[in-house]
């Protein structure tokens, strides 16, 4: 298990350079963030977590590139450069406002399973953001409701979960939902680097 952790924790951790990194991420990272955004701090709440955010990585080796394969509210699945995130978030040309963490499998994932996951998210692209489920999963958090049934939209943490769930690696739900921190502290995930 990736070790429980405090936003004051996590903004202690030392931040590693991407370029000093970069070349040792591999397919199949989980991408978490912290965001200081309005919407991420509704996530931290719900969740009584200081991630706000999940993401896969998927590292194109031919060209070189480190993409990151996540469900984006109001954009849908998507894959976007994590430099982005670090240097120009949104076209803003400042980095992500918040903390940036990748973390791994504590174990090797067979090539065709990590495939599979990873085609499945690629699949996946341009399918909407599920944007109400936020609202959702307050009223079944509130409301004491089970789990609903799925539906073919994501939010961040279900798209990580449905994807490793091809490669066989089952990412356990709390009663009402999946959040980044259910994956968090699963016992197979570790930090790698704090690169945000």
């Amino acid at each position: 298990m990736a070790e429980l952790i405090t936003k004051q924790k996590l903004k202690e951790l030392p931040i590693v350079p991407y370029d000093k990194v970069r070349d040792y991420i591999k397919t199949g990272y989980v991408f978490f963030s912290s965001g200081s955004y309005a919407f991420s701090g509704v996530i931290q709440k719900l969740t009584k977590s200081v991630w706000s955010h999940v993401a896969i990585v998927y590292k194109d080796e031919e060209l070189g590139r480190v993409l990151i394969l996540e469900a984006e509210p109001y954009v849908g699945i998507r894959l976007i450069p994590l430099s982005k995130y670090l240097k120009d978030y949104k076209g803003t040309k400042r980095p992500y406002k918040g903390e940036v963490v990748l973390a791994k499998l504590n174990f090797e994932l067979e090539k065709d399973k990590l495939d599979k996951a990873v085609s499945f998210g690629l699949d996946e692209l341009t399918r909407p953001y599920d944007n109400w489920e936020i609202i959702r999963i307050m009223t079944r958090i509130l409301f004491k409701i089970g789990k609903r049934e799925k539906n073919r939209s994501y939010i961040c943490s279900e798209l990580v979960r449905d994807c490793f769930s091809k490669a066989g690696v089952i990412f356990k739900m709390n009663d009402t939902y999946i959040s980044p921190q259910e994956i968090w502290k699963d016992a197979r995930i570790e930090m790698k680097y704090r690169v945000l």
